[in-house]
């Protein structure tokens, strides 16, 4: 009896201490994405971040060209996220677009400089 309690004492502290590391590691960022210009593009940027390890959630506001993306601390940063969206094709804070990635853009995605937007 005395061992079965030790023991139902045990898995609730590991239980609670668990679930207190996972959500003192979730942190959310807000990135600056002016490239962001319609529907389409949040859709790839959000799409393109479900990929990524330890990402939770991503929300593209295309009208205000802001990108906020809730992600597990342990597993990522933000800067990694920051070239994630950066490899999907679209400048995020300081980080410029991949190249390939940006000419692989439908036109509507692309900067009016280069012919694109809506």
């Amino acid at each position: 009896m005395k061992k079965l309690l030790l023991l139902a004492i045990a898995i609730i502290g590991i239980t609670t201490f668990g679930s207190a590391q996972v959500k003192k590691g979730i942190q959310t960022v807000t990135i600056q994405t002016p490239t962001v210009q319609c529907e389409s593009c949040k859709k790839r940027i959000e799409d393109y971040l479900k990929r990524e390890d330890g990402i939770q959630k991503a929300n593209v506001d295309y009208k205000h060209h802001v990108t906020k993306v809730t992600f597990y601390t342990e597993r990522t940063n933000a800067e990694n996220i920051k070239a994630a969206i950066a490899n999907s094709g679209y400048d995020a804070d300081d980080v410029k677009a991949d190249a390939e990635a940006y000419k692989k853009l439908p036109k509507c995605c692309k900067k009016t400089e280069d012919g694109g937007g809506m």
